[in-house]
């Protein structure tokens, strides 16, 4: 896995900008909690997205294409609990399986070599 430096810093700072406008609409109590989740996750799938690359072409482009299913689920996500009064664990466990699920599918990719 090669990363591509300027590429990772623009999606560090997408991600950091749409933390950012989820915290300020959000009303609850739980503005930290919402920020550094949503802030991992977008990061995560952004940078597999648009700042990593594979050496196989095609392992790049079905994890480039798989990553951002699961940043537009993980901006969907947090877009829903920005506007509902969610409790920490619902929020946790949402998010955890979400991001698990993706960090193990873009590794069986990676590990088939495909």
């Amino acid at each position: 896995m090669r990363i591509n430096l300027v590429q990772t810093t623009i999606a560090i700072a997408v991600s950091a900008l749409i933390t950012y406008g989820l915290y300020n609409f959000y009303v609850g109590d739980n503005k930290n909690l919402l920020s550094a989740g949503s802030f991992v996750f977008l990061t995560t799938a952004l940078i597999m997205t648009i700042g990593a690359s594979f050496e196989p072409p095609r392992t790049t482009t079905n994890i480039r294409v798989v990553s951002g299913i699961f940043f537009a689920i993980a901006l969907i996500s947090n877009l829903i609990f920005t506007f509902i009064n969610f409790s920490v664990p619902s929020y946790v466990i949402v998010n955890g399986i979400l991001l698990l699920v993706f960090i193990l599918i873009a590794y069986s990719i990676n590990k088939s070599k495909q």
